[in-house]
This record gives structure tokens, sequence and C-alpha cells, in this order.
């Protein structure tokens, strides 16, 4: 009787389906559903895969093969680009592949690669006047390079300087920048008046990594590689111009403090009339993603702060077994107490791994993201201001009309031209701006595109990678106890 029945149209297929989800896909004829949804259930599971945390991807809840058959790793179309975000990694290396074949952006450079090392920090000068040198090798197939091997020597504030550059020419077009690491006061006093360089190790290996990070995300983007600051910053030999506008305490940090004083008036002051639900859906995500980042980057560090905790008692506790097994007079009591601290001393080098393994590969990450998460919140509030010049064009257009309406009923037609040619000044501006606002929307959403694959890959990388580290750490524990056993039994 199921033979008798017509099909059901596409839209009402998930609940006629809802009794056998099975049988009707044995059933049907190949030549009425040859076209239908099946043939395309990998490419639907691999788009859902790059966006776990997006919350996007609910036009496939209507197709009930999502449930059973999970997408096969063997069968992804194309692969998304890999960037390694480990900040103890000794190299950064950037291979664009092909990730979306629907970009044409990102298939012109497609075939090469972009392999970034930041290394050998070296302290200049002496005093208040010190500052640190890092070599940025680079290694590259992009043709716009004049070398394929590049070696250079830069300064903190030419980092600093350099993402200055790339985000007053590319944030308000909607492109998501990068973040640079933040500035130490703290951390950079110490290494002034130190004169051993020991005890700064490292501070100077965290920003070391971290420098290392922001170059290589700013490589992966088909955009900001081909900048020609960015191209400089990279080839040019000898010293960069120096950066006056990166001191919180300059001119230029005064006023981005000012600006951004302005820009939280004018979101209270001004409300934007949302008209993009993917916009409004997409806003509330990265609020709620802010939120429960700052959670778990909280959480990480305090675990860090514990695990090394842990580690300095373990070493306490070693050493003054030692002791005892020294002072003890009974041979296999005194021979457990000394294997007794040599196994706790293995065990607080583990621990203290371990926890240099929370920070450098989990928190670093979670940093990392909390900070970009922050130039998304950039790229939204552009769109914003774009929005509210445009709008604020339209005001004063309707003005202008009013006004040229109200000339020609008092019968002042010499004054009525100059209104004309404002009124047509206006309209272009109108114009402009709905152009700059479409276009600055269109571009946020590739942007968002590119961020999301990114994010699900790094995570997906780094904590794959965590808790493989973090096994291997528990088995070497497992055999530390286990060789200390025998000598525990054979106390007599």
């Amino acid at each position: 009787m199921a033979d008798e029945r017509e099909p059901p149209p596409m839209e009402e297929s998930n609940e006629n389906n809802e009794d056998d989800i099975f049988s009707e896909a044995i059933e049907e004829q190949p030549d009425e559903d040859s076209k239908q949804e099946p043939t395309r259930v990998p490419i639907k599971a691999d788009i859902n895969t790059d966006d776990l945390f997006s919350g996007e991807g609910d036009e496939d809840e209507s197709n009930p093969f999502n449930s059973v058959e999970p997408p096969k790793p063997t069968e992804e179309p194309t692969p998304t680009p890999q960037i390694s975000v480990s900040s103890h990694s000794s190299s950064s290396a950037v291979k664009v592949t092909a990730s979306k074949p629907s970009k044409e952006e990102e298939e012109e450079e497609d075939e090469f690669t972009i392999d970034i090392k930041v290394s050998d920090p070296q302290k200049m000068g002496d005093g208040m006047g010190a500052y640190m040198v890092y070599r940025v090798r680079t290694k590259t197939s992009v043709p716009a390079f004049r070398k394929a091997e590049l070696s250079v020597l830069r300064r903190f504030s030419d980092f600093l300087g350099l993402h200055s550059k790339l985000a007053e020419k590319h944030v308000s077009k909607g492109v998501i920048v990068p973040p640079a690491p933040e500035k130490s006061v703290i951390g950079m006093t110490k290494i002034k008046v130190s004169k051993d360089d020991s005890g700064s190790s490292d501070f100077i290996e965290k920003r070391r990594a971290a420098l290392e990070r922001f170059l290589t995300r700013t490589a992966s983007h088909p955009l900001l590689r081909m900048d020609p600051d960015f191209r400089d910053f990279l080839e040019r030999e000898g010293d960069l111009p120096k950066s006056t506008n990166t001191s919180a305490l300059s001119g230029a940090g005064v006023m981005r403090l000012f600006h951004k004083v302005g820009d939280a008036v004018d979101k209270i002051s001004f409300k934007m009339d949302e008209s993009d639900e993917w916009f409004d859906e997409r806003h509330q995500q990265v609020e709620n993603l802010d939120v429960q980042l700052r959670k778990l980057h909280s959480s990480m560090e305090t675990l860090v702060h514990h695990r090394k905790e842990l580690s300095l008692t373990t070493m306490h506790f070693s050493k003054s077994a030692a002791m005892l097994g020294n002072a003890e007079e009974h041979t296999a009591l005194s021979r457990a107490l000394s294997q007794l601290a040599e196994t706790e001393e293995r065990i607080e080098i583990i621990q203290h791994d371990q926890a240099d393994n929370d920070f450098y590969q989990m928190a670093e990450l979670l940093k990392d993201y909390i900070s970009l998460l922050g130039s998304v919140k950039e790229v939204f509030h552009e769109r914003f201001k774009t929005y509210k010049v445009w709008k604020e064009a339209e005001a004063t257009l309707t003005k202008k009309r009013e006004n040229k309406a109200k000339l020609e009923l008092a019968g002042k037609n010499d004054k009525v031209p100059q209104a004309q040619n404002e009124i047509t000044e206006w309209s272009e501006k109108v114009e402009k701006g709905k152009e700059d606002f479409e276009k600055i929307s269109q571009t946020i959403r590739k942007e968002m595109g590119r961020f999301d694959r990114h994010r699900v890959e790094d995570f997906k990388t780094t904590v794959v990678r965590y808790l493989e580290q973090l096994m291997e750490n528990q088995q070497k524990l497992i055999k530390c106890w286990e060789a200390f056993l025998p000598e525990a039994k054979a106390i007599a």
C-alpha cells in the first residue's frame, strides 16, 4: 500500500519519514529519486563539521540520514588550511590549500606556502634603554616576494607597528586582522634592569611564541599576506622606520582611548535597526563564545597554577624523603626511602612538564582566541559605523529636500539651484553609504567563514595534541610507581 502513495514534497520529507528512515531509501525507485538528497549527504555533513562552535547548519536537520550516516574522514572533498598554533613549536608553516573552491581570492594562492619562524631573541643595549630583537626567518614560494628565503631582525615595536598599519587599512573594510601580542611593562622592566637573562627566559619565550603565531595567522590570510607593509616587514633588510604610535602613553594611544569612549557612546545613543538575522545571530554567538572562552581560560590558568604548586610540593617531599633515608638505620627501609625520593623527583619533572603543556597548548590558545574575538567585534563595530554614516546621510538628504520645497514655496528661486546641487551631492553620499554598507557586510560574511574554519581546526588539533600529551604523562607516572613498588614490598 506504501507503493500506491505519491511521493511527498521535499519540505515534508522529515515528517513522513520519521517511522522508518531506512525502508524508504531502499524501496524508492531509481528513476524517481536518483537526484534526491542521499547523494549529497557526505557534503552536508562536512559543512556541519567545519562549524562546530557557530551553531549554524540548521538547514540539514530535515535530513534524517545525517543522524545515521556520520561523515567518513576519507570522503572529505577538500582539506581546510591548517595553521600551527602551538606556542612551543620552533616554526610555523602556513600551507595554503584549497579550502573552498567557490572562493576565487583563496584559489589564486592555493599552490603557494609561507613558512615563518621567530627565533633567537637578543637583548640590545643596557639599562632602561634596552630592548629585545628577534630573528624572523621566512621560506615562501609566493612570487610576490623578492626571495624564497628571507631573514631579518625585528624588535617588538616593529610587530606592533605592522599590526597598526594593517588594522588601519583593512579593519574599516571588514577584514579581521589578527591581534598583536599585548605589551607587558612589568616583563620588559625586569629584562631591562636584570643583568642575568635566566630569570626572564620564560617571559621571552612566551612573547617569541606569541609573535610567531601573530605572523602565522597574518600570513594565512589571502589578502593580508599580499599587503605591501607585511611583505616589507619580512623582506626589508636593516631597521624599519621607528613606530611612534605603539606606546599606550603616546598621543596616538590617548586618541585611541578617546575614540573607544566615543564609539561606546555612539552605541548607546544610536540604535541600529538590524534587518539581517544572520548578523544578529552571529553577533550574539560571538558574545557568548567570548564569555565562555574567558571562563575556560580562567579555569586553565588556575589549573596551571595548581600544577606548578603540586610540582614544587613534590620536590620538597622528595628532598625530605631523601634526608630521612640517609638518617634511617634500617637498611631495607633506608633503601626504600631513597628510592621513593628518586621516584618523587621524577614525578616532579613530569608534573612540571604537564604544567607547561597546560599553559603553552591550551591557555595560550584560549588567550589568542579571546583576542581574536576582540578583532571580530571590531569589524562588527565598523559595520555599525558604516550603517550610521549611511543613515545620517539619508536624514541630511531628507532635510535638504524639505529645505528646497520651502524655498520654492517662498518664491526664492535664486536659491533653488544651490539647494538642488546639495540634494544631488547628498544623494550620491547616500548611494555610496548604501554601497559601502553592503560591501562590508559581504566581506564580514566571508571573514566569519574563514574564522570559523580556522577556529575549528585549531581547537581540534590542539585539544587532540593536549590529550595525547596528558595520557603520555599519566603513563609515565604509572611506570614510576610500578618501578617503586618492588622496593616497597622488599621492606622486611
